[in-house]
């Protein structure tokens, strides 16, 4: 078996993942207090899902999801708009050397699994199962 060669290959590190989880709770703090004065995020609740940092710290790409996943692109357009004045405030609330630059994107494993189930409750899928276990 060989070894992963790169780090994408390896996955992320304890410290990576560490550090994601601290930048989460932050920004989920900041949204929950809704300190970011903008139209599209009024009354808006946002999930942020998961954040996942580079590995030299100094980015991190933020995965968020309305709530109902309605206007989704909407609000993640307004989030980027506002990442300079999110960045200061994590600054203040975290204890690491360097605050990340942050890239919000929409999280799309809700309608990814939502798709899947779905297919499997489809009566093709259905009719394949009943006639396996028919088989045996």
């Amino acid at each position: 078996m060989r070894r992963p060669s790169s780090a994408h290959e390896r996955g992320p590190t304890q410290r990576q993942l560490r550090v994601g989880e601290l930048l989460r709770h932050s920004l989920s703090g900041i949204l929950t207090r809704g300190e970011i004065r903008d139209p599209d995020l009024e009354g808006v609740s946002v999930t942020v899902t998961q954040v996942k940092p580079s590995g030299d710290m100094r980015h991190a790409t933020v995965f968020v999801e309305p709530l109902g996943g309605k206007n989704a692109k909407q609000i993640v357009q307004a989030l980027n708009r506002h990442k300079g004045f999110i960045r200061g405030l994590m600054g203040k609330t975290i204890a690491l050397k360097f605050t990340p630059e942050l890239r919000f994107l929409e999280d799309t494993s809700f309608a990814e699994a939502e798709k899947i189930e779905t297919l499997l409750k489809s009566s093709r899928v259905k009719r394949d199962l009943a006639t396996e276990a028919d088989e045996e």
